[in-house]
């Protein structure tokens, strides 16, 4: 088995081992405001997960550019509200297109044909076409900072407010998601990502 000690690994070798082992990684859709310029930004990002059900908390993690914060960052530290997306599959070219490093007084959405949605509860819209979208306020801010001090990660906690789901994907009598309805898809490494495949089910122990 190949070793490593991290502290020998450059910070790409890190980023590739890290997110080329912890796969299928799901994707954050984020769409936020950036008040000055007036504008909705849209982005994804696959360093996602849920924090707590009893708080309803989601996580996500956005990297910066040497030292830079993402514009998706920066609206959410400032107007501490998003909304959050789940990618289905028929949205994939329209969230990759959303990935392009624009200026933060552009719009990623002039380059799709995507339509936004008001929100009930926050002030930045959603994407209508998304099956499922999450509204959310900023619950908790966490800097990550190198060991020399310095911020290279904004980690987020987002409290949800409103749950928006599609009826395709939604199974009323069970409160279920319809996860083969939905086709979520997910992030691998590099440019490569996966639809959800196979589905089997294993019975937890009792005691």
């Amino acid at each position: 088995m190949h070793h490593f000690k991290t502290s020998d690994l450059s910070a790409k070798q890190q980023y590739k081992f890290l997110t080329g082992s912890v796969i299928p990684r799901p994707i954050a859709w984020i769409t936020s405001l950036n008040e000055p310029a007036g504008i909705i930004n849209a982005a994804p990002f696959s360093f996602f997960s849920v924090a707590s059900n009893q708080i309803p908390l989601l996580t996500v993690s956005i990297l910066r550019s040497d030292g830079k914060a993402k514009d998706t960052a920066i609206n959410i530290i400032d107007q501490e509200e998003a909304v959050v997306h789940i990618v289905s599959r028929d949205l994939t070219e329209a969230m990759n297109e959303t990935s392009a490093p624009l200026a933060s007084d552009e719009s990623e959405l002039d380059r799709t044909d995507l339509s936004l949605v008001d929100s009930s509860t926050v002030s930045v819209p959603g994407i209508k076409e998304a099956l499922i979208r999450f509204e959310t306020t900023l619950y908790q801010h966490i800097p990550i900072k190198d060991d020399a001090g310095k911020i290279v990660t904004d980690h987020f906690l987002l409290r949800v407010t409103d749950v928006h789901i599609d009826p395709s994907v939604y199974d009323p009598i069970k409160e279920y998601i319809l996860p083969e309805e939905l086709e979520p898809i997910a992030r691998l490494s590099g440019n490569a990502y996966s639809e959800i495949g196979s589905i089997f089910s294993v019975i937890r122990p009792q005691n």
